[in-house]
């Protein structure tokens, strides 16, 4: 698993203020909107490639890529949202971007027994523990990515420890993600490091 945001030398000051003022408008708003609309066809690839796997240990590729696919779209939004990266996230699963970018292997055989684990116990070994974890680092982060809001407006640029610790949290939301969803056996590590 690999996700890109890159850290760019300069950031405009005029879109940092317009997402601020103007974000959930524009950007937070209408991608939202048809997220949730592709969000419905996911879970309904989830089902499916639950009982795929429980019979043929295998996550079915196309759903697959699209999962992967939805993740990207989640990460350019969650880019712009943390001030992360300049310009306006494109649009649907089949959106590119050239300063984001989520790569997943896939899987050729994938547990039954950690499917039923999980699809049976997964709130209360992998949900909670982490979810739990994720909100203290998600504050921690909306703290940090207020204070690089003023650093973005006063200097133009974006303080690298804050970008890093912001890519390390939508890392492992992803991964938790991926986990859940049961794309991957592999349990998500507790720490957002590559």
């Amino acid at each position: 698993m690999k996700l890109t945001i890159t850290y760019q030398e300069s950031y405009s000051r005029s879109e940092l203020l317009l997402r601020s003022f103007f974000g959930v408008i524009y950007i937070t708003l209408p991608h939202a909107f048809l997220m949730m609309f592709c969000q419905i066809w996911s879970a309904i690839i989830t089902f499916i490639a639950f009982w795929s796997i429980l019979f043929t240990g295998r996550y079915p590729q196309s759903f697959f890529e699209y999962q992967v696919k939805m993740f990207r779209w989640s990460v350019r939004v969650q880019a712009r949202g943390k001030n992360m990266v300049d310009g306006y996230p494109a649009f649907f699963p089949s959106g590119t971007d050239t300063l984001t970018n989520f790569e997943m292997d896939y899987p050729e055989n994938l547990s039954r027994g950690t499917l039923l684990l999980k699809a049976f116990f997964g709130v209360i070994y992998c949900i909670l523990p982490h979810g739990f974890m994720l909100a203290f680092r998600s504050l921690w982060g909306a703290i940090l990515t207020f204070i690089a809001w003023w650093v973005v407006l006063f200097t133009g640029k974006y303080p690298q420890s804050t970008h890093e610790f912001n890519k390390g949290t939508i890392l492992w939301s992803l991964r938790l993600s991926a986990y859940i969803s049961y794309m991957t056996d592999v349990y998500p590590p507790f720490n957002g490091n590559e």
